[in-house]
């Protein structure tokens, strides 16, 4: 589930010779810590590991020799974050990371602050001129072989909001994304997440966060847990499978 180009090395034992490397791993976009180890299979150590907790049948105890405690506490500590110091990464960032997939789920029917909408409600174009920023992100990704897909869960009769952002979608079009459309009430039985979402190429997810007005959150969480992410790829190809595309879904 990992892209070993997008962890960040923080070390390998120092005393390993050319057959074993235990290693320490930290995935940049998310914090979360990866090991390289013999894997345990004595059965008095695991008798003594599951004391304190059943070991999954897709986890596994690993061994590191205690030459690499000072390598492990840099990865969670000070000292990794000065020599790694990449910040929070930018959507840029992320889809350019992308190597197969990028993928948007949207289950608002208000978002803001936004230009557009009000450029839109004021009578205007409700088109914001963003130098063709966007349309470049998007060509980019297609262009290398990413396929970037946007689902929409809107609840029907449709929002102003949704009104509006449905006219322009023709943007994202001409980028390159594949749009779809999904009624909510046709959304039962789907185990949605909790919040709107990217997801890169089925590895990592970034949730993101509104508040109760609509108005983005600057907080975002990151997860590359094989099992969360499982639940949110089976949950966006329901979603996929089940909306209707951008130029079939027709307003009232």
């Amino acid at each position: 589930m990992h892209d070993i180009n997008a962890l960040d090395f923080v070390g390998q034992d120092p005393d390993s010779d050319k057959e074993y490397c235990p290693a320490v791993f930290v995935d940049p976009n998310t914090g979360d810590l990866l090991f390289q180890g013999r894997v345990i299979t004595d059965p008095a150590v695991l008798a003594l590991v599951g004391e304190h907790g059943a070991i999954a049948d897709d986890e596994a105890v690993v061994w590191l020799p205690a030459s690499m405690r000072q390598m492990i506490l840099d990865a969670v500590g000070q000292d990794y974050d000065e020599r790694h110091g990449h910040g929070q990464p930018t959507f840029a960032d992320l889809l350019a990371r992308a190597t197969r997939s990028a993928v948007h789920l949207e289950m608002r029917d208000h978002y803001g602050p936004s230009p557009g909408f009000e450029d839109w409600k004021a009578g205007g174009s409700g088109r914001v001129d963003d130098g063709g920023r966007w349309e470049r992100l998007i060509g980019d990704a297609v262009a290398r072989g990413v396929r970037v897909r946007r689902a929409r869960v809107v609840s029907e009769p449709v929002s102003d909001y949704i009104r509006w952002e449905h006219m322009v979608t023709d943007e994202n079009i001409r980028a390159g994304e594949e749009v779809r459309w999904l009624p909510r009430r046709k959304a039962s039985g789907i185990m949605l997440p909790h919040s709107d979402l990217w997801m890169y190429d089925q590895r990592l997810v970034v949730f993101n966060f509104n508040a109760g007005n609509g108005d983005h959150v600057p907080e975002f969480e990151y997860t590359s847990d094989p099992r969360r992410v499982a639940q949110v790829v089976a949950a966006f190809e329901q979603v996929w499978e089940r909306a209707i595309p951008h130029e079939e879904y027709k307003l009232d």
